[in-house]
């Protein structure tokens, strides 16, 4: 069974003035992800700023996430690392504090070979019971997981089920799913690629526009699965001018700069992103308003 089907919210780490977690702000907009279809909340990952938390934060920022949640949706939490002794202790911990699953970005940096990516994912695999999605962001991590290296890990470790795919690369997501032979679950990565990905067998989204648009998402994602492909590629279309706007600048600076003019107040970056430029942000406004969220 799919860990989750339609539209997971990679959500944003809300910050207080000072710039430690506001979790009275989590618990809100995680409850308004729920309200407006959102199917998962995905934790502690790229768009909630989780390379600049502490260790103790993140283990908390996942805890509060499941404890506000209240099992209604599935919680993913993002426990990857360039290190894979941090990535088991990550991984472990969101387990013990019961998240539904793990999203786990290939180590970034160190640029593994594609043997030691098997190596990695193994050895954290071994030590969790949790069902584990790979993360293949290679314009952020400098790391290509070979659809070869995929169908290895899919085939030989039984609780790696799942792909965001955030290559950009049809080519490529189309060959893992073969190599893979219907034993994947496939998330894109991509919010303008939901539609193309959808279409060679993926069953959701990841996405960042769910944090400002989360019914419409949703509702994209599950008019494809039922069927109606002209209303889903539609939507796809539709959001493709505030797609490119939302990554304007570095993700995720351009969402959390949405949220704070839809009026959710999220607050700002830790360094060393900074708020988003001011002609970027006056693009965003607009495609905002055309699409009917200002």
């Amino acid at each position: 069974m799919a860990i989750f089907k339609g539209a997971g919210v990679a959500i944003v780490t809300p910050m207080n003035p000072d710039l430690s977690v506001n979790y009275d702000k989590l618990e809100e907009i995680i409850n308004f992800q729920i309200n407006n279809g959102t199917d998962a909340i995905i934790i502690a990952g790229t768009t909630g700023e989780s390379s600049t938390l502490s260790m103790e934060e993140h283990r908390d920022v996942i805890k509060a996430a499941v404890k506000f949640v209240n099992k209604r949706v599935p919680v993913i939490a993002g426990t990857g690392s360039n290190c894979t002794k941090t990535a088991i202790q990550l991984t472990c911990e969101a387990e013990e504090d019961g998240a539904d699953a793990a999203l786990i970005v290939t180590p970034y940096y160190n640029k593994a070979t594609q043997h030691g990516l098997v190596s990695h994912y193994t050895a954290i695999a071994n030590e969790t019971k949790l069902p584990i999605i790979l993360y293949n962001v290679p314009g952020r991590t400098g790391v290509n997981i070979a659809p070869e290296t995929v169908a290895t890990l899919v085939k030989d470790v039984p609780n790696i089920v799942g792909i965001k795919d955030a290559t950009g690369n049809m080519a490529q997501s189309v060959k893992t799913m073969t190599l893979c032979d219907g034993n994947l679950e496939l998330y894109s990565g991509e919010d303008g690629l939901v539609v193309p990905l959808l279409s060679i067998g993926g069953i959701g989204v990841i996405s960042v526009i769910s944090n400002i648009a989360p019914q419409e998402t949703h509702d994209m994602v599950m008019s494809f699965l039922n069927g109606d492909t002209k209303k889903a590629m539609d939507m796809q279309l539709k959001c493709s001018a505030l797609v490119d706007a939302l990554f304007s600048e570095v993700n995720p600076i351009p969402v959390k700069k949405a949220m704070n003019l839809m009026g959710m107040n999220v607050g700002s970056l830790r360094a060393p992103l900074e708020d988003m430029s001011e002609g970027a942000a006056k693009v965003l406004e607009a495609e905002m308003k055309k699409f009917g969220l200002l």
